[in-house]
């Protein structure tokens, strides 16, 4: 077995991670304010095959280390996510989908909410992998840029196409093919997260933004404008209105960014970066505008009428969250039953029309309708394809670029 060395942190990027615990993605409440009845049990079918989609054969394992599957006799799946990640009924003690594909196969899943941060959950994770140990976890959830770390260590399993005919044929266009994870080999999403532009229609009082340019440049905004700590969110947006692709940008394009933005804080256009706390600015009126997570739109909507979100021309960031299985899993057959399972157009509606992220299910609407018909029309939810084609990945990073960018990110921020 060849041996593989983790990425050594470097200083500038072990603050950004910690900024990101404090205020960035890794702080959002998942939960969505609008919490959808179930509508009864699920109307489950069984296990289709689905044969003549073009499924590819299973290959050998390449990157990860497997273990003897016990799936057959073991019937149990461990499950790591983020809190409030998933359905649960109104007692708040059971997730109404793990317990229907218990009640279909047998197998039963021992959910932990024990990933609060991506680099913590790394940290904790990394020695058992580095040592060849099973982590007690069949089923983990990472945001994409620590997904292709661990692949790219060789600490995940390849996934057994053949076991996954649903995820297969549902997966979304938009997420099929990511520079880290090709063709879905390794990963397959849980749940998407659109980065947008958000406004408050009262405190804007007749200024009309389109565009990152308008945040900006326009100087009926300035100081009421917000950008995010998250140097992908907030570098990749600005890219992007610069007519510059986050997917294959070089260090002088990266270089320019920075040096747009910084005069937008040199000249007081930007009030401050902030985390998730952005929310609280925007209903406020504290920012007029922002840039900001489609998740947490949804749900302000819900609350305050005054704020609207906009998808510039130039396109939107998008991001997610994936289910990979460690190496050493116990139960690699099952967790990939319970991978297929949410592209099941059901289960994938009924995680969709609680959570209100970016279901990454294609066909999952007329599902979703049945439950919340405003979730279905809401394109922060399902995109539609129009609004599929205008998104775009921040693309991998060196562990030797990684730590040059966020140094200057962190010098324009002044974290």
């Amino acid at each position: 077995m060849e041996q593989y060395e983790p990425d050594r942190l470097s200083p500038v990027v072990a603050a950004a991670m910690r900024r990101s615990l404090r205020n960035g993605r890794a702080a959002m409440t998942r939960r969505s304010l609008i919490r959808a009845s179930a509508g009864g049990a699920l109307a489950l079918g069984g296990l289709a095959t689905l044969s003549g989609c073009g499924i590819p054969a299973a290959g050998k394992t390449s990157g990860g280390v497997s273990a003897d599957d016990h799936s057959a006799k073991e019937k149990v799946v461990n499950f790591s996510n983020w809190p409030e990640y998933i359905d649960v009924d109104d007692s708040e003690k059971h997730h109404p989908t793990l317990d229907a594909f218990r009640k279909r196969t047998g197998i039963a899943v021992k959910y932990t909410e024990d990933i609060n941060d991506n680099d913590e959950f790394f940290g904790k994770i990394q020695p058992q992998l580095a040592a060849g140990q099973d982590t007690g976890r069949d089923l983990i959830v990472l945001t994409d840029w620590l997904a292709a770390r661990m692949i790219r260590l060789g600490y995940v399993q390849k996934l057994d196409a053949s076991n996954l005919p649903h995820a297969y044929a549902n997966l979304s266009e938009q997420f099929r093919s990511p520079d880290w994870d090709p063709g879905r080999a390794y990963s397959y999403v849980w749940q998407g997260i659109s980065t947008v532009i958000a406004y408050n229609k009262k405190a804007l009082d007749g200024v009309e933004v389109k565009s990152i340019s308008d945040l900006l440049d326009n100087p009926k905004l300035k100081g009421r404008v917000g950008f995010l700590t998250e140097m992908r969110d907030s570098v990749g947006m600005t890219m992007l209105d610069m007519g510059k692709d986050p997917g294959k940008f070089t260090a002088d394009d990266y270089d320019a960014v920075i040096a747009r933005l910084q005069k937008a804080v040199d000249k007081g256009q930007i009030r401050r970066f902030t985390g998730n706390d952005y929310t609280s600015d925007l209903t406020k009126g504290d920012f007029a505008a922002c840039v900001a997570w489609g998740g947490d739109i949804v749900q302000l909507q819900a609350d305050n009428p005054d704020v609207g979100y906009v998808i510039p021309d130039s396109g939107y960031m998008t991001s997610t969250d994936n289910m990979l299985i460690p190496n050493k899993a116990r139960h690699k057959t099952n967790a990939e039953r319970l991978i297929d399972y949410y592209y099941e157009l059901e289960p994938a509606a009924e995680l969709a029309a609680y959570i209100n992220y970016v279901s990454p299910v294609a066909g999952v609407v007329p599902y979703l309708a049945k439950i919340d018909k405003t979730a279905a029309k809401n394109p922060l939810i399902v995109p539609d394809k129009a609004m599929q084609a205008r998104s775009h990945a921040f693309r991998s990073l060196s562990a030797k670029e990684e730590t040059a960018f966020q140094q200057k990110f962190a010098k324009l921020t002044g974290a």
